[in-house]
């Protein structure tokens, strides 16, 4: 067994090897139930995942809330840090795992990502202002053992195979319905 980063590199290989012999072991199915809990104040709770079609059970929730400037109570991080952190974590993610099949030995990894929304468009002031960002900024430091043309490469595969980074920078088809009780 091989250990980089604390990664089971074989074990990493195995699930490679197992979903591209058989694409339906590399389903996966994700759910979250949030529900409001006062003011501006959120909880949601994952609900179990589903990977080539075993279930994962989770058991923890994911608090959101606004800061006091915002009318929130400021008890929890709130959407768009979520959203942030959610982007960044799936990415470490991608640089963790294309580091240790590289045999690269992590000693930083930070992703610091920036961005700006203008309220106006969030609260209907102004219809021609987006409610949301025009872009986000993310900076990325690095420091192994391995050198600046393969940190390059693992910087460019993360960017073309991170689900998280695809689902915020790529247009994604949203279906609703609504029940009124």
């Amino acid at each position: 067994m091989t250990i980089v980063n604390d990664i089971d590199t074989a074990a990493l290989k195995e699930t490679i090897k197992a979903v591209a012999e058989d694409p339906a072991k590399g389903k996966m199915a994700f759910s979250v139930n949030s529900r409001w809990d006062g003011q501006f104040r959120s909880e949601a709770i994952p609900g179990d995942i589903s990977l080539g079609g075993a279930r994962i059970e989770r058991d923890f929730r994911i608090d959101a809330d606004e800061p006091k400037e915002l009318l929130g109570k400021d008890s929890a991080a709130n959407p768009q840090e979520i959203l942030i952190a959610a982007m960044n974590a799936c990415m470490i993610v991608g640089y963790v795992s294309q580091a240790a099949m590289r045999g690269i030995t992590l000693s930083k990894l930070e992703i610091k990502t920036e961005g700006e929304l203008d309220l106006r468009g969030f609260l209907g002031i102004d219809p021609t202002i987006k409610p949301g960002y025009e872009s986000l900024t993310y900076h990325v430091e690095i420091a192994g053992d391995g050198s600046e043309e393969q940190f390059a490469e693992i910087h460019e595969a993360v960017k073309r195979l991170s689900p998280n980074r695809y689902n915020v920078s790529m247009p994604i088809m949203l279906n609703s319905t609504l029940k009124v009780l």
